[in-house]
């Protein structure tokens, strides 16, 4: 007999766990605003959400720490344990579910057969192919061909933090299990990748509100990127990015310049380069983000951040803003730059007007 749940609608669910009708419009106001919508699209949200079946959604992990499932269970908007959890059909999450063993994979497999080119893929970590793919099993099957046979039948494959998107500290030199990103793996399907170490909590819940409300995938960039999440660099929004253009900088953990606040892009911070959210939607309901800690930004939500050189030595392809001046050197060197326009402009007038004689002698000459 199927379960009535599975046909329930996001906002059925919700109402059926205390959320009213005010806080249901104002997380889709919120999801709105996230996924860089308008505000005429809010009811768009709301009407999806009220009618469309919640997606039933199949959640692998291979090889992974787990950080992504921590960070999507603790969105703080909204609170996991009222919408996250009930905006999908979780059917089968190795970390989350009650059963276990045969039972579950039996479900893994209905699910598969019963909706087929209805249900998503979500993937946590990545696989190992050296070797047959024997260094992650699950049931006696190795991890490779559980996700090649899920993903057959899959409406679209998410790739859930940097494991899976591309490679992260597995797949790092030298890599010795083979591990392997989704989209080296899986080619015939639409992927979504959201890298991060981990993913921020709302980027995926937007991309969940973004496939139940429109029934397409956002639109991605050349990486396979959402792109209203990953379209700007951190450095553009990053609070202390006047401190880089006035070329600020903490030179030594702990310095003057650390307790300022300054920029810390000469400890390494990959805050020019790289492409995330972290700068506008902060983490733990939007306290803090490492850079906002005091920490640089490692890179995490780009390719090969593990083997892009050590975290803590600066970038050399980015220029850097020379040092602020005092007000004194601002008036010693614009004194300087007087004196040389002036005398630039008598050497000028002293060439232009010794080549207007040279010129009037021949007239004078034929007289």
């Amino acid at each position: 007999m199927e379960d009535p749940l599975r046909k329930a609608t996001t906002y059925d669910v919700l109402r059926e766990h205390g959320i009213d009708r005010r806080r249901f419009v104002k997380f889709c106001t919120m999801m709105a605003a996230a996924l860089g919508l308008e505000a005429t699209v809010v009811p768009q949200i709301v009407e999806a959400l009220e009618t469309k079946p919640r997606l039933p959604v199949i959640w692998l992990h291979g090889l992974e720490c787990t950080c992504c499932s921590e960070s999507f269970i603790r969105s703080s908007h909204p609170i996991a344990q009222d919408v996250v959890l009930n905006m999908i059909s979780l059917d089968y999450d190795d970390t989350l579910q009650a059963a276990a063993g045969f039972q579950v994979e039996e479900i893994r497999k209905r699910i598969m057969k019963d909706y087929a080119g209805q249900y998503v893929l979500a993937v946590e970590g990545n696989a190992p192919t050296a070797d047959g793919g024997v260094y992650c099993t699950v049931g006696g099957e190795t991890f490779l061909s559980i996700l090649e046979e899920t993903a057959e039948n899959a409406k679209a494959v998410i790739a859930w933090g940097s494991c899976a998107s591309n490679g992260c500290v597995q797949a790092a030199k030298p890599n010795p299990t083979g591990a392997k990103p989704v989209r080296k793996l899986i080619s015939h399907k639409a992927i979504v990748n959201v890298p991060g170490c981990p993913p921020i909590a709302e980027v995926m819940t937007g991309v969940l509100t973004y496939i139940l409300t429109f029934g397409a995938l956002p639109e991605l960039d050349r990486y396979g990127r959402p792109k209203m999440f990953y379209g700007q660099r951190i450095h553009d929004k990053c609070y202390r990015r006047p401190f880089f253009d006035a070329g600020q900088f903490v030179e030594t953990w702990d310095d003057d310049g650390a307790k300022k606040g300054w920029c810390l892009y000469k400890m390494g911070c990959r805050g020019p380069t790289t492409y995330n959210s972290c700068s506008t939607f902060k983490w733990n309901n939007g306290v803090s983000y490492p850079i906002g800690s005091g920490h640089g930004c490692i890179g995490c939500s780009e390719d090969n951040f593990w083997d892009n050189g050590p975290f803590y030595e600066r970038l050399t392809s980015i220029p850097v803003p020379g040092i602020e001046s005092t007000p004194d050197e601002v008036g010693a060197v614009a004194a300087g730059a007087a004196l040389i326009g002036v005398g630039a402009h008598f050497v000028s007038s002293v060439v232009r007007r010794a080549a207007q004689k040279k010129d009037e002698a021949p007239q004078k000459e034929g007289r």
